[in-house]
């Protein structure tokens, strides 16, 4: 519970504070806050990626190199996140990112694996899904949906 309140305070207080830049719209404030949120997280997988490798089934292959892999995921679809160019396409790639390492949630969930809350087993599941749920629906409003009024490149509506 605190790991989910940490999280979305964390969410709130990143987003609470881009609005202090001048002329930030709503769209580029909420990826700024995804862009820190999923850089910070790929980041963390080249310092604990035995802990992480955990996460995966035994019988997984190649476990830490998928590690390193989703790290450089997540970093350049937080940096892609911050390129007009690109924005939509990258809060797409996360979004199914984020429901494609669910499976790898609830396993260590259910495996009582000793990390990020996981060791709490199943009752981890009513915390980590909502809030996957929310990072979600995060990615696609603000990196999706929103128009970013202060880019000069065309996007197809959502």
């Amino acid at each position: 519970m605190l790991q989910l309140a940490f999280l979305v305070g964390f969410f709130l207080a990143t987003y609470a504070v881009t609005g202090l830049l001048r002329n930030a719209s709503k769209s580029l404030r909420g990826r700024i806050t995804l862009a820190v949120f999923f850089v910070l997280s790929g980041i963390s997988h080249f310092l604990i990626t035995e802990k992480m490798a955990q996460m995966l089934p035994p019988s997984v292959p190649m476990r830490m190199e998928i590690i390193y892999a989703t790290g450089v995921l997540e970093i350049l679809g937080g940096i892609g996140l911050l390129l007009p160019k690109i924005r939509r396409i990258a809060a797409w790639a996360l979004a199914a990112f984020l429901i494609g390492v669910l499976p790898a949630n609830i396993y260590s969930a259910f495996a009582h694996v000793d990390f990020g809350g996981h060791a709490s087993g199943p009752v981890y599941l009513l915390l980590r899904i909502p809030f996957q749920i929310f990072l979600i629906a995060w990615t696609y409003y603000f990196g999706i949906k929103l128009t970013d009024t202060h880019s000069q490149h065309t996007m197809v509506p959502a």
